[in-house]
């Protein structure tokens, strides 16, 4: 990661952790009395092939010992009514400043994938992982929607994987490689308010 897209990142995380400081905690306090505890969410995630790391987001699921995998159609019913609002508006990945912070992601680069997929494609995340993980990036704004539509139909773990493996990961991957190839401090700031703009409520 260069030296500027790292203080762009400190800059960015800096600010939105003060002026998002009341919502977040605001968004504790409401989980914690409707959903009960924990209140975050951490899941293992890779930094590069061999390093990983915890990524936070606010729990938006019940908890389920044996899950794993991403999250498809199998698994819309552990859904709490309170997740799906805030996973409607991208809000449980608030704590993810944190890992901005850290240096564990950047606001903008791959998404950071679960151990098993870098595992089962070794040589593809090998490349996408030159770049540091981000919150936010040209696949996820992309193909998230497409993403979202196809897993939404399986049925069953087996067949989210299946399909996640096949489709999901191959396609977010060559987007990965493009940003990646392309990448500029502009094209960075162009990502994020196009995210900005996806989350912002819009006035009517």
């Amino acid at each position: 990661m260069s030296a500027g897209k790292r203080l762009l990142d400190l800059v960015l995380a800096c600010f939105l952790a003060v002026i998002l400081a009341p919502v977040i905690a605001v968004i504790a306090v409401w989980l914690a009395i409707r959903q009960g505890r924990p209140v975050l969410y951490g899941s293992e995630r890779m930094r590069s092939p061999e390093q990983p790391f915890t990524l936070w987001k606010f729990r938006t699921m019940a908890p389920d010992p044996a899950d794993a995998g991403v999250t498809g159609g199998d698994k819309v019913d552990r859904i709490t009514p309170q997740g799906a609002w805030l996973r409607a508006r991208r809000l449980d990945e608030l704590p993810q400043l944190w890992n901005v912070l850290r240096g564990d992601i950047s606001f903008v680069g791959p998404r950071p994938p679960l151990r098993r997929y870098v595992d089962l494609r070794p040589d593809l995340y090998a490349r996408v992982l030159r770049s540091r993980p981000g919150i936010t990036g040209l696949a996820t704004l992309t193909y998230e929607a497409h993403e979202e539509a196809l897993l939404s139909r399986c049925r069953t773990g087996a067949e989210t994987e299946a399909v996640y493996l096949r489709s999901c990961v191959p396609r977010k991957a060559a987007l990965d490689l493009i940003y990646q190839e392309r990448r500029t401090l502009c094209l960075d700031l162009w990502l994020i308010g196009r995210t900005a703009a996806k989350v912002i409520p819009k006035r009517k």
